[in-house]
């Protein structure tokens, strides 16, 4: 998604244009392709309207368990916990994201498999459990290398990597 001009060192979330989400978002209009669902999705959630991208991502699984492959199964389901994680609902997301992961890796998918330990992650971040979201940076870090990833992808992991390391201590410290 072309859209992320960065990552905020402390929340992890993606920097995005909200002029260039919203004008893409009306020019997706109400598509029901699978990826154009995948897309409006994600705008919804990066323009902080979680309600919205919650029924969207229902509607993505949905779609993609009756006519799309095991993989986009898995890419919508990632895509919908971490919906669920911008609602708060970290148990939910946090076990959706584990079961996406399990089957990534048992299949061999290693770049689906980093992106699903990635949000997994972030939900543990967001959730205070900074141990847990290195561990899981850590491994999103190593699918990564192993499937090929780009260096800004690398990048955007060491920077998670990071953060999580900082929050650790500065809780260590707080204690």
């Amino acid at each position: 998604m072309s859209y992320i001009s960065g990552y905020d060192p402390d929340t992890l979330r993606e920097k995005v244009s909200p002029t260039q989400c919203r004008d893409r978002l009306e020019e997706i209009g109400e598509q029901r392709s699978l990826p154009a669902l995948l897309e409006r999705v994600w705008l919804l959630k990066v323009l902080d309207r979680p309600d919205e991208a919650l029924a969207v991502s229902e509607q993505s699984v949905r779609v993609a368990r009756m006519a799309g492959t095991r993989k986009d199964l898995l890419r919508a389901r990632i895509l919908h916990a971490t919906v669920l994680q911008a609602l708060g609902k970290y148990p939910a997301a946090w076990q959706e994201l584990t079961t996406c992961a399990e089957e990534a890796e048992g299949q061999g998918w290693a770049g689906i498999g980093a992106f699903a330990h990635l949000h997994r992650g972030k939900v543990n971040y967001d959730d205070g459990e900074f141990e847990a979201a290195r561990k899981d940076f850590k491994r999103a870090l190593f699918l990564r290398q192993e499937s090929g990833a780009t260096e800004d992808q690398l990048e955007s992991v060491l920077m998670a990597i990071d953060a999580a390391d900082r929050r650790r201590a500065a809780a260590s410290v707080a204690s």
